[in-house]
């Protein structure tokens, strides 16, 4: 029975399908799933699509969800990315933790599980495989390895005896054989037309200090050795990964199958990873783009992880609202950037507080308006939500509006300001441009303009209708601020694909601007999420302070980049079917 808030429809897929059916039978008195990230990196979008995923399959059905570090390669991994996942698993589900079991706390932040716990218990299963001669230990280089596994040959050194390789493994476990010297591999068939059936290694000696057992360990197993084993070992019972390792199912069957298990075992599944236009996912490019210094850090808001969409002010529901009903199928495919965009716009329209400022100020002076009068004029906080109240905002005689809302020599249609036209300023008067006030070098200093004193907004006598309606914010009492204009990383929809990657990087990515803000946004908190009006929505960034304001562009009102072609429409959301079948 779904757990999941009466308030949203639970996705509906192959995968769920199969649970479903599950569930009707007396052997599955309980779904468990688990999410296993290698803490090689940090997490990026396509993880949020298996975490909603895995997570959301436990919260539908009353199930549990482990959070697991596969963390069995110690030259690799590290505990600030361990420390990474974390924080951003639990910031994704945030409000969703009480409804999903598994999390070692029920309520409170998760904790994860690690394979390197498993250790013990995984070299134990593999000492069971040799003393079934179902497992050897061999001394080809890594390069022969390869060679022979391409080719279908044999080792020369698959016949030792179970006494022999138990010996030769205990040795290599007290450290005995330098890095890269011998192997412990599966003994199944050389000739499988599955190349990952022809005697895989299942440990490699790597003496390398790992971030949590230390020096304990100078053999560790291989991921697909480890992976199944750890499910086992916490009682998966859907073990679903990305279609990548589907060629890899018939190995974890094997291994599973192949040692006494009384348990009921778990069974992989695979969907389609995510791919999204304008973006990159690879963990190694992504690691490129950090190490070569082309982007601030792994949290920068132009990059594709979770921790840089967070900085970036994206919300975690917004993000689960993309990520859980993206689609779960069977074939690859492309997302197209625009239906993440949508996800945010959506949500944020609804929720963030409306706020004025001025990127790029012009000083405006209204010549009827009295020296040292000022007055106050209500502003709307949300017109999505009434509860959210309003706000008052001072006007005087001097104002900033933005540079793009003024133009000496407009084209047709233009219904900004400009020389002897009118718009009405938001929430207040109408004005009329009746002078430019330029310097010796013909920039402008300041507009010279009259305003309609009858046509406050709300008044009785506000009746009169103007095309143009633009932002502004009072020059005193406004504050400075600085805000960083974000956008696509890439300007190619798909990077991957071309000869070098980075070849496509956005030269106009981020801008850094001083702006003129409304004197309320002094009190800005960063788990609100704000609207500058007609401009897009802001967060405040981590290096923000009451003396120095920084805000981050998390989206803009509109898809500056809607006239490129858009990808075929595939299931309500913007894909391009790249392979496979469905």
């Amino acid at each position: 029975m779904s757990t999941a808030s009466a308030t949203e429809v639970a996705p509906s897929d192959f995968i769920r399908d199969v649970v479903v059916n599950d569930l009707r039978t007396p052997n599955f008195p309980q779904i468990h799933t688990r999410f296993p990230p290698e803490p090689n990196g940090y997490l990026h979008i396509g993880h949020a699509k298996s975490i909603c995923l895995n997570f959301g399959i436990a919260r539908e059905f009353g199930g549990i969800c482990n959070l697991r570090m596969d963390d069995t390669n110690p030259t690799k991994e590290e505990s600030e990315y361990v420390e990474s996942i974390r924080d951003d698993v639990n910031w994704l589900l945030r409000d969703w933790a009480d409804d999903v079991l598994g999390l070692k706390g029920i309520g409170q932040e998760a904790e994860p599980f690690y394979a390197s716990d498993y250790f013990d218990q995984i070299f134990e299963y593999a000492l069971e495989l040799i003393s079934k001669e179902k497992a050897y230990v061999d001394d080809l280089s890594p390069e022969d390895t390869d060679r022979y596994r391409v080719a279908g040959q044999e080792s020369p050194f698959r016949g030792r005896s179970a006494d022999e390789n138990r010996e030769l493994f205990h040795q290599m476990h007290a450290g005995a054989f330098p890095d890269g010297t011998r192997t412990l591999r599966a003994k199944i068939d050389m000739q499988a037309p599955n190349v990952w059936l022809r005697d895989p290694i299942l440990y490699r000696i790597r003496h390398a200090v790992h971030h949590r057992t230390g020096n304990r360990w100078c053999i560790y197993p291989m991921y697909d050795f480890a992976h199944c084993l750890s499910d086992y070992i916490e009682g998966i019972t859907h073990s679903i990964c990305t279609l990548e390792f589907e060629v890899h199912r018939p190995l974890y069957e094997w291994i599973l199958e192949n040692l006494n298990l009384p348990r009921r075992i778990p069974r992989q599944y695979e969907f389609a990873r995510l791919n999204l236009t304008y973006t990159v996912l690879s963990k190694r490019k992504l690691m490129q783009l950090v190490d070569e210094g082309l982007v601030t850090g792994w949290d920068d808001p132009r990059m594709p992880t979770i921790s840089g969409m967070r900085r970036s002010g994206v919300t975690p529901s917004a993000l689960r609202t993309f990520a859980y009903n993206v689609g779960i199928t069977k074939y690859d495919g492309v997302t197209d950037f625009a239906v993440l965009q949508h996800a945010i716009r959506e949500e944020l329209n609804k929720t963030a507080l409306r706020r004025l400022a001025v990127l790029r100020p012009i000083k405006v002076v209204l010549t009827n308006y009295s020296e040292g009068q000022t007055e106050e004029l209500t502003a709307v906080n949300n017109p999505e939500e009434p509860a959210a109240g309003t706000r008052p905002i001072k006007f005087s005689r001097e104002i900033y509006i933005e540079n793009d809302d003024f133009m000496e020599n407009p084209p047709p249609k233009y219904f900004r300001l400009r020389p002897g036209g009118e718009v009405r300023l938001k929430y207040g008067y109408i004005i009329r441009c009746d002078e430019v006030i330029k310097d010796s070098a013909g920039e402008i200093l300041e507009l010279r303009c009259t305003a309609d004193l009858e046509s406050k907004s709300g008044g009785a006598t506000a009746n009169r209708k103007i095309k143009g309606t633009i932002h502004w914010v009072n020059v005193e009492g406004s504050i400075e601020a600085e805000v960083r204009l974000y956008d696509r990383l890439f300007t190619e929809p798909e990077p991957e694909a071309t000869s070098d990657f980075k070849s496509s990087l956005n030269p106009h990515s981020l801008e850094i601007v001083q702006v003129r803000c409304e004197a309320s946004l002094a009190d800005a908190r960063d788990d609100l999420r704000y609207q500058f009006e007609r401009l897009g929505y802001f967060a405040l960034d981590k290096e923000s302070s009451p003396e120095h304001l920084i805000f981050n562009r998390t989206i803009s009102l509109r898809d500056s980049w809607a006239k490129v072609a858009p990808q075929k429409r595939i299931g309500g959301a913007e894909q391009k079917r790249i392979g496979g079948s469905a």
